[in-house]
């Protein structure tokens, strides 16, 4: 794949981002609209696709770009370039208050991240972007956020936002149990499952959720502790404690029942 090489450095606290330093002729592919600022000598150029593979016809764009659509991201990537001289800078915010990741993904297991829909930030060029299908049933019938997923694989440098505090967490042939929405991404050797969180009267009264992502497995796994789906909950109206399951897709799904 042979990734840009990219310097960075994460900028801020609670709200962060983070600017990256390309050598000449470097490039890094972003989202669209998370340009925060760039100096004199970088250019954008919007693309279909993620440039990955260069020699890869109009239909093959098309059909990458396409498949982005469905995780609700744009159909475009914006490439930047330093094509000036000497070192450049150009910075990316996160679209909502919290944490930017730099993740290597030269080591990561199978130079592959698995992350929610709506987590990339930025990477370096040679960085490749495809959806990823959860296959498990509970995600596929509970877990909109967990069914539909985005792999991302490359040598080099991808940067991934969250909402609030990132936890990191190696789990060793181990399971773990997260609240549905604050998992960020894991290693493609953890499997991802959504599962009814205990017993009925825990369900009810229990005041956690009725169900519960389960991560079990050999590998990294990353956890966001504000997700933008239960921020947005708790600040509405009627937020707080009859939002419970803001964090889930079944909440979500529930707020289609409410007019």
């Amino acid at each position: 794949m042979n990734s840009h090489e990219i310097d960075y450095k994460i900028i801020g606290e609670d709200i962060q981002i983070v600017e990256i330093e390309l050598d000449p002729n470097e490039t890094v592919i972003a989202e669209a609209g998370s340009m925060l600022f760039m100096e004199d000598g970088i250019t954008f150029e919007t693309k279909m696709g993620d440039g990955s593979q260069p020699d890869q016809g109009f239909l093959g764009r098309l059909m990458q770009a396409g498949s982005r659509m469905v995780t609700g991201e744009s159909l475009f990537m914006t490439h930047f370039t330093n094509r000036g001289v000497g070192k450049r800078k150009v910075a990316f915010s996160a679209p909502y208050p919290g944490t930017v990741m730099p993740i290597n993904l030269a080591n990561a297991f199978g130079n592959t991240l698995i992350v929610q829909k709506d987590s990339f930030l930025c990477a370096a060029l040679g960085t490749r972007l495809s959806v990823q299908f959860n296959q498990r049933l509970g995600a596929g019938f509970f877990g909109g956020e967990g069914f539909i997923l985005q792999k991302i694989q490359g040598d080099g440098l991808a940067f991934i936002h969250a909402g609030g505090v990132v936890v990191e967490r190696t789990l060793n042939n181990e399971t773990l149990r997260v609240d549905t929405g604050c998992v960020v991404g894991f290693e493609p050797s953890i499997s991802f499952d959504i599962q009814r969180a205990g017993g009925l009267k825990s369900m009810i009264f229990g005041g956690e959720g009725l169900f519960l992502a389960t991560l079990r497995g050999t590998g990294k796994v990353w956890i966001q502790s504000m997700p933008i789906s239960k921020l947005v909950q708790r600040l509405a109206p009627n937020g707080g404690l009859a939002n419970k399951e803001s964090g889930s897709v079944l909440g979500q799904l529930g707020n289609l029942f409410e007019d």
